[in-house]
């Protein structure tokens, strides 16, 4: 794999000059949505994943707030592609059932889902 370092001590570029954590396979982004969606601070981010430093965690943090705009236009870019994705599958007949059905007819029952 082709790495290109930057100018942030902790964070690479990969061949798609994707950032990652160097040492690491997680993308910044990543790191950046876990904050956004969970209001997590870097030490809650440390907690979540004790593989990578404070160090390396204010690196992915200060890389981002450098790049924002790149980085919050692939983000919505990606969103929109899972969006997309998931209006092309359809639902579970399980999930249509339960939308179709009122909460009562629910009650005191046990549902059993196939194992794959």
């Amino acid at each position: 794999m082709s790495i290109t370092e930057t100018a942030y001590e902790h964070i690479v570029l990969n061949k798609e000059g994707v950032p990652l954590i160097a040492g690491t396979n997680m993308k910044v982004i990543e790191l950046i949505l876990e904050k956004n969606e969970y209001g997590w601070s870097p030490e809650e981010l440390h907690f979540q994943h004790l593989y990578l430093t404070l160090g390396q965690i204010h690196s992915a943090l200060a890389y981002y707030w450098d790049h924002r705009e790149e980085l919050d236009k692939d983000i919505e870019r990606r969103l929109k592609f899972v969006n997309d994705a998931q209006k092309s599958v359809p639902s579970p007949p399980l999930v249509e059932q339960l939308k179709a059905g009122s909460p009562e007819d629910f009650t005191n029952r046990v549902f059993f889902l196939p194992l794959r």
